[in-house]
């Protein structure tokens, strides 16, 4: 059984969470603030946590943040009653898997975990086919195996999705990506309405590998179709 950390300081929330994962046969921890939630966090092992963004003593921003500091890779899930942009993008910069905004449906978020598991337990096929660790497109370098992305000789400081969506890109260089199929791919979901995420997670990514992410030299956008890593070398005579 399957252990999910559920964290709300509203008491209806926690129930209406308790009550329907129970139902699906996870095992359930609550807590009602962020200082809580994080001791929780680090001190046991949960194989999933759904945290609001909105929390007594420490925010569900700054407990997401200190649980990637602590290297725990445990998928997270924010909810916030916020519908602002910025809400979301600080949410999955500072490593946060998932977002939904409330209200919600107990379905939708049972959906979502179950796109994650599948996601987190299955690794992109194409890794398969690539015996190398390394991959090189001009002087960006990803090194699958040790989690390390360099331009030239400078470290990129990713967040674990910037990351895997590089690395999905740097599989398939020179091809171009559609929002759909990198929304599943990447994050597991089936959402058409939540592609926005991608255009968030591509947007930060730009912003770290390219020197002028406004004249992108890799990301590139291919308007009506999506997205493209592209080898500065490629086609060159």
């Amino acid at each position: 059984m399957k252990t999910i950390l559920v964290v709300d300081d509203e008491p209806a929330i926690l129930t209406l969470l308790r009550y329907n994962l129970e139902q699906e046969h996870f095992k359930v921890m609550t807590a009602t603030d962020g200082a809580q939630a994080l001791t929780m966090a680090l001190q046991q092992s949960f194989d999933f946590i759904i945290l609001d963004l909105m929390l007594p003593k420490l925010d569900g921003i700054t407990v997401t943040k200190k649980i990637r500091e602590a290297k725990l890779k445990t998928p997270i899930m924010i909810l916030t009653a916020k519908d602002s942009e910025t809400d979301k993008i600080v949410g999955l910069e500072v490593g946060a898997d998932d977002y939904v905004t409330k209200p919600f449906s107990p379905r939708e978020i049972i959906a979502r975990i179950r796109a994650i598991e599948r996601r987190t337990a299955q690794p992109v096929a194409v890794v398969e086919t690539h015996p190398s660790d390394i991959l090189q497109v001009g002087d960006l370098m990803v090194d699958e195996g040790e989690v390390v992305a360099e331009k030239g000789t400078q470290k990129l400081h990713l967040t674990p999705k910037e990351f895997e969506l590089l690395v999905y890109f740097m599989h398939r260089i020179n091809k171009v990506q559609s929002r759909e199929k990198l929304l599943n791919a990447v994050w597991g979901f089936d959402y058409p309405a939540e592609t926005r995420m991608v255009d968030i997670q591509v947007s930060h990514l730009r912003e770290k590998i390219e020197t002028d992410p406004r004249h992108p030299v890799y990301l590139k956008t291919v308007r009506g179709f999506g997205y493209q890593l592209e080898d500065p070398n490629h086609d060159q005579t």
